[in-house]
């Protein structure tokens, strides 16, 4: 029984005392060696041509600034990094690990991170010029530095706490729905079953748009520096 309705994403969870929760994030990569292997396909093809739309539309994104052209595949490995573990959370008895605050901070902490050295060794002034909007009256210049250095600043915050949330909310309610099984009739089971169904479905949609928001927003954080 479970005694905790979050216990589903606790990353404790072990197996003779080996916590194998977190190595469900590296089985996409198992997978990779194989696709160079294989003859091309339905499955590659599609695989090809969403990073093509990607690559692209990063490249848009990033001012088509010919020195910052490949880094569209760190944003386009980024996708589908947290778009696999998304998916995979969606499957009974695997860790979530986007739904973690680890996961999605370290990503999130890591790329900005990066993007703040870089902007500030290398264009300095025009990190500077950035926390002044154009037109702004000089009196309320001081104001405006310091809610820049404030957005700034909880920029990872918020991007890890937006994937967390997403990924927690839904799960929830899932795990809420199932619980009510065992109290009900059968006429009652085959609508939840029906409405876990529609859920389950919404969930790999907000999969797909949660992997997709925080690529696009590292890619415009990441032109913002340059």
């Amino acid at each position: 029984m479970m005694t905790n309705l979050f216990s589903i994403f606790d990353p404790s969870t072990n197996i003779f005392n080996l916590p194998l929760n977190w190595l469900s994030t590296m089985i996409g990569f198992l997978f990779i060696p194989f696709s160079f292997w294989l003859i091309p396909n339905r499955h590659q093809m599609l695989w090809n041509f969403i990073s093509i739309k990607l690559h692209n539309e990063f490249k848009i994104l990033l001012s088509n600034n010919n020195k910052s052209i490949g880094s569209t595949f760190i944003f386009i490995s980024l996708f589908f990094f947290i778009l696999f573990n998304n998916f995979l959370g969606l499957f009974p008895y695997i860790f979530t690990s986007t739904s973690h605050l680890n996961m999605s901070l370290s990503i999130s902490l890591t790329f900005w991170l990066s993007f703040m050295i870089f902007g500030w060794i290398n264009n300095t002034k025009h990190m500077f010029i950035h926390m002044i909007p154009q037109g702004t009256p000089p009196i309320l210049m001081p104001f405006m530095v310091m809610i820049e250095t404030i957005s700034n600043i909880i920029r990872p915050g918020t991007l890890a706490i937006r994937l967390t949330a997403n990924m927690i909310t839904g799960h929830l309610l899932i795990t809420l729905l199932s619980s009510m099984g065992n109290t009900i009739n059968f006429y009652l089971i085959s609508i939840l079953i029906f409405m876990q169904i529609l859920l389950l479905i919404l969930e790999s949609m907000v999969a797909i748009i949660q992997s997709y928001v925080i690529s696009i927003l590292s890619t415009l954080y990441s032109s913002e520096v340059n």
